[in-house]
């Protein structure tokens, strides 16, 4: 037997016996393969769950991958062992909830960034343009160099998404603002490398960039680390990272995946889960910017106020963020 194959057998006995320990009926989640602490898109999950925890008694049984391999495993043995409800974290887990969800259709799923048409599927997702509209808004006003800087992670239509909004509101608030922009990487092991990260960063600080956003998962560490070294802003994304460097982080664009994990465990619990598509924007309160006692010296009155009125238009259809992934194209 290959070495390869000795290494995937053995990761899947891991797997069974991690899986095996687990409660027959509690709910489960399967983290993206940036890890549950990852202090961005899972650690948000993990916040929601946290929450149901501590309001209802029940931990949910996690497991995190090691690789994107491994996922249709994991949901498999969670429904084999009875859980019923069981979410799946990102885009990457799209194809393994449908195989699975065909095989145990007794079984719920939640999907988060992903469509999953099955009838014992929810799929979640957030209107990213919106909230990174608002995030370049914020980052165009503060620039003192005209020029800013975007980071994503995984080159996919999911992360030209972020950076076509945060495009778009940049230019909105300064029309000659120049937006750099780079992408860490085409595999899930872009979602951390936080030295990769730090080394675009530093680039593009070195062309001039004074603000940057990173929309990047665990890799954006290192974005934000080296803003702090070069004396520049950051921008979080997904959960609020102000806290992460205190006069350094200008804002965070917030993603409620910590809302779409609790709504759901919390709606399966009471017996009203409820399967389809739902989309969260400014509107529902899935997407916003974040002002704290972090970042608040960093936000002056006018740009708060601008950033707002922007928020109420968006939410009132005065002005509509182009979506990436509805044309292929970002036209700002």
């Amino acid at each position: 037997m290959s070495l390869a194959r000795v290494a995937a057998a053995f990761a899947g006995v891991l797997l069974s016996a991690t899986l095996v320990q687990a409660s027959d009926t509690k709910p489960a989640i399967v983290f993206d393969t940036g890890g549950k602490f990852d202090k961005s898109f899972n650690e948000g999950v993990a916040y929601g769950a946290e929450r149901f925890k501590k309001e209802t008694g029940i931990e949910p049984i996690e497991f995190e991958v090691t690789n994107d391999t491994q996922f249709e495993q994991a949901h498999r043995r969670f429904a084999q062992r009875g859980s019923a409800l069981i979410i799946g974290v990102g885009f990457d887990q799209g194809v393994p909830v449908e195989t699975v969800a065909k095989e145990f259709p007794a079984v719920h799923f939640t999907i988060i960034d992903a469509v999953v048409k099955q009838p014992n599927v929810q799929s979640v997702l957030f209107k990213e343009q919106e909230g990174s509209f608002l995030v370049g808004m914020a980052a165009a006003l503060a620039s003192k160099t005209g020029k800013i800087g975007f980071i994503g992670g995984m080159d996919i239509p999911l992360i030209r998404r972020f950076a076509c909004g945060y495009l778009q509101g940049a230019k909105y608030a300064n029309p000659n603002i120049e937006v750099i922009q780079n992408m860490t990487g085409t595999t899930p092991a872009a979602w951390n490398d936080p030295a990769r990260g730090g080394e675009l960063a530093t680039g593009q600080f070195d062309r001039g960039v004074d603000v940057v956003y990173a929309a990047a998962g665990g890799t954006g560490i290192g974005v934000y680390q080296k803003a702090k070294d070069a004396g520049k802003l950051a921008i979080g994304v997904d959960s609020n990272q102000n806290y992460l460097q205190p006069g350094t982080m200008l804002t965070s664009m917030v993603k409620r995946v910590d809302l779409a994990a609790y709504n759901s465990l919390m709606a399966e619990k009471a017996g009203a889960w409820q399967p389809g598509v739902s989309v969260l924007g400014l509107k529902e309160g899935g997407v916003d910017w974040a002002v704290d006692q972090y970042n608040e010296n960093l936000i002056t009155p006018e740009m708060k106020a601008k950033v707002e009125q922007t928020k109420t238009d968006i939410i009132e259809g005065k002005i509509k963020v182009q979506d990436y992934m509805e044309a292929n194209t970002c036209s700002a």
